[in-house]
């Protein structure tokens, strides 16, 4: 099981986010309360163990903006958050030299909270061509609230989103994320048995700040539901 943390802002949550034992830590380029630059990012990058994931967010459509981002911030792999982007996407995994075969790619989809029935059709159609396009084998699968894209503390219809996701599993490595908590994580992976689990309000005291208990809860937890 493979668990992110995202929307992180200092070096102290970072740790201790490792510590815990989190595969990845995510980085908010993308408008938000959370958002940070390449410099305070680097500044906690350089304190990280090398094996642990350094995930940028990002919703800009401009390669080589991201590029520069990544480069500054020490960032191992992007998010794509601004929408499904073929060209952009194979753009920037043409430049795999510049980042020496480091640099890996997500693709975010949005699970409409308050259109879950479209968004069967919507999402399956999507995964089918992140997969047949072949650039990307990652996809996190996020709600999306109004025009708030992410950070929203909402599930989506994870029972209507089952058959769309497994059939997807097939091909593409999917994450969940959008309104995860301690309290259901391991729920989540039961009904949809993700590829890896993606979380960033639902262990924060507040925008910005992890909480220890709930940041530590929600590891053990997805741990223990996938077994692993």
């Amino acid at each position: 099981m493979w668990i992110k943390i995202c929307a992180n802002t200092n070096l102290d949550d970072a740790l201790l986010a490792i510590e815990l034992g989190a595969d990845a830590l995510g980085f908010v380029f993308a408008p938000s309360k959370r958002q940070v630059t390449a410099t305070e990012v680097a500044r906690i990058t350089t304190h990280l163990p090398q094996a642990v994931e350094r995930v940028g967010v990002f919703a800009t459509q401009n390669a080589e903006e991201i590029a520069n981002i990544a480069l500054e911030a020490g960032l191992t792999t992007v998010q794509l958050h601004g929408g499904v982007n073929h060209e952009l996407a194979a753009e920037l995994a043409e430049w795999d030299e510049r980042f020496k075969g480091r640099l890996t790619l997500i693709q975010t989809l949005h699970w409409h909270v308050d259109a879950d029935i479209g968004c069967v059709a919507t999402v399956s159609r999507q995964l089918a061509e992140i997969a047949s396009a072949g650039v990307v084998d990652r996809v996190l699968i996020d709600s999306k609230v109004g025009q708030a894209t992410g950070g929203t503390g909402r599930t989506f219809d994870w029972e209507g989103a089952k058959a769309v996701l497994t059939k997807g599993a097939d091909r593409l490595k999917l994450i969940v994320a959008g309104g995860l908590r301690p309290e259901n994580v391991a729920e989540a992976i039961h009904d949809l048995n993700p590829w890896g689990v993606d979380v960033a309000s639902g262990v924060e005291a507040h925008p910005g700040r992890k909480d220890p208990e709930k940041l530590a809860a929600f590891i053990n937890n997805a741990r223990q539901a996938k077994g692993v």
